[in-house]
C-alpha cells in the first residue's frame, strides 16, 4: 500500500544521515539532519576546535524525537574557509545560523543547542531581531555571550569586591588560550607542528575520553578556527552592547569545565528574563563525555518549550 510505502521510508529516512549544503553570503555550509521533519526541529552547533562529528552521539539520542539538525561552521569540517578575519565576525556566523535554519526548517521555530563557540556565536543570533519569532528556545553549553563576558569583565575589575575581582582573576586565568591566540602565528602554528595528531590524547586527559579517533579535518579546523577568537573578543569585550534575549534560555554548566566558570554566568539573569541554569559535574566537552545527559535536558526544555505533542514520541 502506499501508506505503508511512506511510512517505511519516513522510518528510514528517521535514522539516516542525510547530507546538503547550504549557501551563506558565498560560504557553502555543510549540513546534517537526522530524523523525520514532521517533529520539532533541534539545530546543533559546535565550537572550536571541533566540527560538527562532536554533535554525533547526541544526535543519535534525539532523532526518534526530534529532526535534528548539524551544521559545519565556516572554516570547520565540510564547509568553506573564508581567508580574511573580518569574514569570522559574529554577525557572519549569525547569518550562516539563519541560512541553515531557513534551508532545513522553513517556516518552522527551532530550538537551538550551541556548544562552546557555537554557543557563542548562537547567542549572537538568539538576540538578534532578524530571527524573531523563528527559534522557540536556546540552549547554552560553555559558551557565554561575549558581550554579556564585557560587562560581567568591566563590573568586577571595577567593583572593588575581594570576591568580584577574584572571579575575574579566576576567568582570566582560565582564559589563557584567548591572548595566545591573537599573536599572529601561535595558534596556527601549533596545529601545523601536529596538535591535530596529539587532540585526541589531549581531550583523553581532559575529559576522560578514550575512544575519540582522529579527525581528518582537526588540523585544518584547529588552525583556519583561531580567526573567531581574532576576529570577536577584544572588540566585544572592550564595547559591550546590551544584549536583551527574551526567549526560553537553558544553560548547562559544566563545573569542571577548564576554561569557562561557572562564575562567569552570574547576573545574566538581567539579559535573559526566561533563564534556567542546570549544573552539572562534567568538563568543557559534554557532548563527547556525557551525551545521554546532554540529549536529556535537550529533550526535557523542549517538550517544556513544546507542550504535549513531543512526549508521545517514541525513544532512540
Amino acid at each position: 500500500m502506499a501508506g505503508d510505502d511512506d511510512e517505511g521510508g519516513r522510518m528510514k529516512n528517521a535514522t539516516r544521515d542525510r547530507r546538503s549544503t547550504v549557501e551563506s553570503a558565498e560560504i557553502r555550509l555543510a549540513v546534517r539532519e537526522w530524523g523525520d521533519r514532521v517533529h520539532p526541529t533541534v539545530v546543533l552547533v559546535h565550537g572550536y576546535p571541533d566540527n560538527s562529528d562532536v554533535w554525533l552521539p547526541v544526535a543519535e539520542r534525539l532523532r526518534a524525537r526530534f529532526h535534528v539538525v548539524a551544521y559545519d561552521v565556516r572554516g570547520a569540517g565540510a564547509s568553506s574557509a573564508p581567508a580574511s578575519k573580518r569574514d569570522y565576525r559574529l554577525e557572519q556566523l549569525a547569518a550562516d545560523g539563519a541560512a541553515v535554519i531557513e534551508a532545513t526548517a522553513p517556516g518552522k521555530a527551532v530550538h537551538v543547542v550551541g556548544h562552546d563557540w557555537g554557543s557563542i556565536q548562537s547567542w549572537e543570533t538568539v538576540t538578534a531581531p532578524r530571527l524573531q519569532g523563528r527559534i522557540a528556545s536556546y540552549t547554552s553549553i560553555s559558551g557565554p555571550c561575549l558581550d554579556h563576558v564585557g560587562y560581567w569583565m568591566r563590573e568586577r575589575l571595577g567593583s572593588g569586591d575581594p570576591r568580584q575581582l577574584a572571579q575575574a582573576a579566576n576567568q582570566i586565568l582560565h582564559s589563557w588560550y584567548i591572548a595566545l591566540f591573537q599573536l599572529p602565528l601561535a595558534g596556527p602554528l601549533a596545529w601545523r607542528l601536529g596538535l591535530d595528531r596529539r587532540w585526541p590524547a589531549l581531550l583523553a586527559r581532559l575529559e576522560g575520553l578514550a575512544s575519540v579517533g582522529v579527525n581528518p579535518t582537526q588540523r585544518d579546523d584547529g588552525r583556519t578556527g583561531v580567526q573567531l577568537y581574532r576576529a570577536n573578543f577584544i572588540d566585544r569585550l572592550l564595547h559591550p552592547r546590551e544584549r536583551r534575549c527574551d526567549l526560553p534560555v537553558q544553560l548547562i554548566v559544566p563545573l569542571r569545565d577548564p576554561f569557562v566558570s561557572p562564575a562567569l554566568f552570574e547576573g545574566i539573569e538581567r539579559w535573559v528574563p526566561q533563564l534556567s541554569r542546570t549544573d552539572v559535574d562534567g568538563g568543557h566537552w559534554l557532548p563527547l563525555s556525557a551525551p545521554d545527559l546532554v540529549a536529556e535536558q535537550i529533550t526535557a526544555f523542549v517538550e517544556r518549550v513544546e507542550g504535549p505533542r513531543t512526549r508521545g514520541a517514541s525513544a532512540a
